[in-house]
């Protein structure tokens, strides 16, 4: 009895991963077995880091939150903790923005928070 391969399943597997691995320096992005083990790894990296991202984000918000706050004479743990005691429901990436864009709005935020 002949072997029966699926060629045409395996071709298609292969050609998604080399896809995936377009633009790799070298045999990174054309050598199927050096471009699966770079793919496999890329997107270990890509869901780890998106979970990185929001971390990331957040420890930005509180810096500028923090910086904004400063100007005003507080520090940004008495600024959350009053806040959260005034029951001012804004969290921290609208702060943050309106920290950055619209600096007379915060500041009043802040003045109805002292």
């Amino acid at each position: 009895m002949p072997r029966s391969v699926n060629a045409v399943a395996s071709r298609a597997r292969r050609k998604k991963v080399l896809k995936l691995a377009k633009g790799n320096f070298g045999s990174r992005g054309n050598v199927w077995t050096v471009a699966k083990n770079t793919v496999e790894k890329g997107l270990q990296y890509a869901y780890a880091h998106r979970r990185l991202k929001k971390r990331t984000y957040r420890s930005l918000w509180i810096t500028r939150i923090n910086a904004a706050v400063r100007m005003h004479g507080m520090t940004y743990s008495e600024f959350i903790g009053k806040i959260n005691a005034k029951g001012i429901a804004l969290n921290r990436k609208v702060l943050a923005d309106l920290a950055l864009n619209e600096p007379k709005a915060f500041e009043a935020i802040v003045k109805e928070v002292k």
